[in-house]
């Protein structure tokens, strides 16, 4: 397929398009959405096609046999992960922001601390504190514009309230391909704080060349507390499916969360069952190729662009699709380099503090879109901040 063919999504009931204006002040008519983490690409001709099979059938009842949607799974984690998994290890969940609920849901009671390490994914701590839970911020340290982890410091933090751990990995919104000696030291901070370990790794299939992603269950010694989530839906563009997978390998902390989704009723979409089916598959693996290749353009054309203009730095990203731009060397105050972003320039980005402390200085831009418009939001932008070149 071409990724770049433009797509129109206003008036279509998409958050991204539909709720700028009102969250951002940015009109769709002649702005730049960049904010939600989906991307403006239809996913693959095998996922449209199961979809295009299932109106055709007509019928839109109960899923029943989960063994091949299972066995795909499976096949996808062998393949390009090299992580063999077990079916009955697979639950599915409305996707991973409702799985992250019910990890803490699950594994923690009101007043815990949570911990996480900030800036990242802002649903974390929506749902950490909605549930009653207390966040723990564990700042990252940003060097030379990378992000990298203090233990000294996060071991200093800690008070014994702690019971959980969510990992973003790989990082968003840094953009962190997290390296085997850091996820080992993660695995070992998790143990010393006896913490349950939720690894988040949605955004594990849009990898940079020169990074390798490695599954936080490589990791050894560290089953006993380790619960895995996985989706097709930032991989493929199938959000709207809200389609997640939780993998949880140890038996006792399985048997926990089977009891709450058993209590709370949840049971699978069919339209994602279909869809994670048909994505993971050769055919879905060969688009995701062309994805990454085509991303990586992107992701070049806007760093350069953005790096040009004095005062701005967009973090290198190792993966996903999200750029992580430092406004901090402008001199700006955050109402004005943002305001600088969303009137002059029309863009709406995510504000960085919504991600916790280290995003005060922050936007995040998404550019998984067409080659055309990340080149129109470099020119909107390096003409907003004209002045400073």
């Amino acid at each position: 397929m071409s990724f770049d063919k433009i797509i129109d999504r206003r008036g279509t009931h998409c958050v991204k398009w539909d709720r700028m204006e009102a969250l951002y002040g940015v009109s769709p008519k002649d702005g730049l959405s960049m904010w939600v983490a989906d991307m403006e690409f239809q996913p693959p001709q095998c996922v449209q096609d199961v979809v295009q099979e299932m109106h055709n059938h007509g019928v839109y009842g109960y899923f029943g046999d989960e063994t091949e949607y299972r066995t795909a799974i499976q096949w996808w984690m062998t393949n390009r992960h090299g992580w063999t998994i077990e079916p009955d290890w697979i639950f599915t969940t409305h996707g991973l922001v409702n799985g992250t609920a019910l990890c803490v849901d699950a594994f923690t009671n009101p007043g815990d601390g949570i911990v996480l390490f900030t800036p990242v994914y802002h649903a974390f701590a929506r749902v950490i504190k909605a549930a009653g839970r207390e966040v723990v911020e564990c700042e990252l340290v940003n060097t030379a514009g990378r992000y990298e982890l203090d233990f000294d410091a996060y071991d200093a933090q800690m008070t014994g309230s702690e019971t959980m751990l969510i990992l973003c990995s790989p990082h968003n919104p840094g953009g962190r391909v997290w390296t085997k000696p850091e996820l080992l030291a993660i695995a070992a901070f998790a143990k010393r704080h006896d913490l349950v370990l939720v690894s988040d790794e949605i955004h594990h299939d849009l990898v940079f060349p020169g990074n390798t992603h490695i599954p936080m269950a490589h990791i050894p010694g560290i089953t006993d507390r380790l619960v895995m989530m996985t989706a097709t839906t930032k991989t493929f563009n199938i959000a709207g499916s809200h389609c997640g997978n939780v993998i949880i390998e140890d038996p006792d902390l399985r048997a926990r969360f089977a009891a709450r989704m058993a209590a709370l009723g949840m049971s699978a979409n069919s339209f994602g069952l279909f869809m994670t089916t048909a994505a993971y598959s050769p055919d879905g693996a060969a688009w995701v190729d062309e994805l990454t290749t085509y991303l990586d353009g992107n992701r070049k054309l806007f760093d350069a662009g953005i790096n040009a203009i004095p005062g701005l730095a967009s973090m290198n990203l190792e993966s996903t699709y999200l750029s992580w731009v430092d406004f901090s060397g402008t001199g700006m105050q955050r109402s004005e380099f943002t305001d600088r972003v969303q009137t002059h320039a029309k863009i709406a980005a995510n504000h960085g503090p919504t991600f916790g402390k280290g995003g005060e200085d922050f936007l995040r831009f998404n550019i998984a879109a067409p080659r055309s418009f990340v080149q129109d939001a470099v020119a909107r932008m390096q003409k907003a901040f004209g002045d400073l070149q």
